[in-house]
């Protein structure tokens, strides 16, 4: 009996998904186990295994490479040798012996019509899962690239061959004041150099260039007639979706302090500065909250929990949920169990999950089951802002920059300081927790970042 193989559900939100590739072809005998095809659902690529051992059959009609499928869709069916698929009718069944995993079937072995002379370029589902990781680590646009792939999609040899392409960097000779005067006038010094190779630039070379860009006549700027659109990805969309839903279906309430991180800083510097870690990935500051707020929040158990129906449930185990910026939008891989894990190990489980979520490589599991996310905006020169709770969990904490300020130490002696100061802000979900508890535990995250050293005795 035929065994029908449809397109699977990654996670309760997930509607639909993007057929990124078939790993295997219409007519090959597969076995258990064998990946079958690669799925892009709302933010991760996820791998669908077979079930069952016989042949794969895919109608002609099958969704293709790059489609949009929904949820339960019919893709292809898996029968025995022999056996005629359902959307076979009058056709002869020429069914292959079953050959070891992965060797294709002559039956599959027809000849492939001649590429296009034009090929499209890539867009969302039409880059291989090799490709898309050679481009992260070659730093190539692949949106920009034409396939070569079948039904043009891009491929590892069209990545390779875009890397070969790229013109080697200008190398630029200039002068310190050469350098600041091309600073300060807006001058291009590596298009200046490539049009003197070998030649050292001067401060004079640099003011020259840029009385020349003075005096031509720039066009006058055309009128904006149209308007750039494009349809959202999963990953916007399940973004939006999560954040409207965070910031509607709750009663947020935020709370901000600003903490004295100077401790902080300098047990980062000591980090850095360890040689019996040189090895050791440095811990960032996020590493660090997310470690004292995990020790906050084994303190302040009413934080760490999710509404379910009607019931408020607190987790015991701790997992932090860290916001990571990437090409794809916003994603959130999950450091599970932090409150029992030492600093480093965090830093290296942050490093490699910030690593996979930037080359698309998070696993659903990696994205799933926090009880409490930190968002970090302070590399970006950011203060303050109000976070959105990611639902289901009762809380978020934001950080800003940690930046230098001038403030009273002791205001009896009236004396002031410079201390590395930042602000955190902490959004909860008032159906969840009251004011009082969330302020007290914003209280000790505060006083952890202040002492960082307190989680250390306890």
């Amino acid at each position: 009996m035929a065994v029908e193989i449809v397109m699977p559900r990654f996670g309760w939100t997930m509607e639909e998904g993007v057929l990124a590739e078939w790993t295997k072809h219409d007519g090959d005998a597969v076995k258990t186990g064998d990946v079958l095809f690669t799925v892009e659902g709302d933010k991760a690529l996820n791998e669908v295994e077979s079930f069952e051992t016989g042949i794969l059959r895919i109608p002609p009609d099958s969704p293709q490479a790059g489609a949009t499928v929904r949820v339960g869709a019919l893709l292809a069916y898996i029968v025995q040798a022999g056996e005629r698929a359902p959307f076979e009718k009058d056709t002869p069944v020429t069914a292959p012996a079953l050959a070891p995993a992965g060797q294709a079937s002559t039956a599959a072995a027809q000849p492939q019509p001649a590429a296009p002379a034009a090929l499209p370029r890539a867009g969302r589902g039409r880059v291989s899962p090799r490709a898309h990781r050679l481009a992260a680590q070659l730093q190539v646009d692949v949106t920009q690239l034409r396939g070569s792939g079948r039904t043009g999609r891009v491929v590892e040899r069209d990545v390779r061959a875009a890397s070969a392409a790229r013109p080697a960097p200008v190398e630029v000779r200039a002068s310190p004041v050469a350098r600041r005067a091309a600073a300060e006038l807006g001058v291009n010094l590596e298009a200046l150099a490539a049009a003197r190779p070998g030649q050292r630039l001067e401060k004079a070379d640099v003011e020259a260039a840029a009385r020349q860009a003075a005096d031509t006549p720039r066009p006058s700027p055309a009128v904006e007639t149209d308007t750039r659109s494009a349809p959202m990805s999963p990953v916007r969309r399940l973004t939006a979706e999560r954040m409207l839903a965070g910031a509607h279906n709750t009663a947020p309430v935020t709370l901000t302090t600003e903490a004295d991180a100077t401790e902080l800083v300098r047990l980062r510097t000591q980090l850095k500065n360890d040689p019996q870690a040189a090895t050791q990935p440095i811990p960032s500051y996020t590493d660090l909250i997310a470690k004292l707020a995990a020790h906050a929040l084994q303190e302040h158990p009413a934080l760490n929990a999710r509404l379910d129906g009607e019931t408020i449930v607190q987790s015991r185990a701790i997992h932090i949920g860290l916001a990571v910026d990437t090409d794809r939008g916003l994603l959130v891989p999950v450091v599970r169990d932090a409150q029992d894990k030492g600093l480093r190990q965090i830093a290296r489980e942050t490093a490699a999950l910030a690593e996979r979520a930037r080359a698309g490589q998070l696993s659903a599991a990696e994205l799933h089951g926090s009880t409490f996310t930190i968002t970090n905006l302070g590399m970006f020169d950011i203060d303050a802002f109000t976070p959105i709770i990611n639902l289901p969990e009762c809380a978020i904490l934001g950080v800003g920059r940690i930046t230098p300020k001038q403030v009273v130490v002791d205001a009896a002696a009236e004396r002031l300081a410079i201390r590395q100061m930042v602000f955190l802000s902490l959004t909860f979900d008032h159906r969840l927790v009251d004011g009082a508890p969330a302020a007290r535990c914003l209280q000790r995250i505060k006083q952890l970042v202040e002492q960082p050293y307190l989680w250390l005795v306890n």
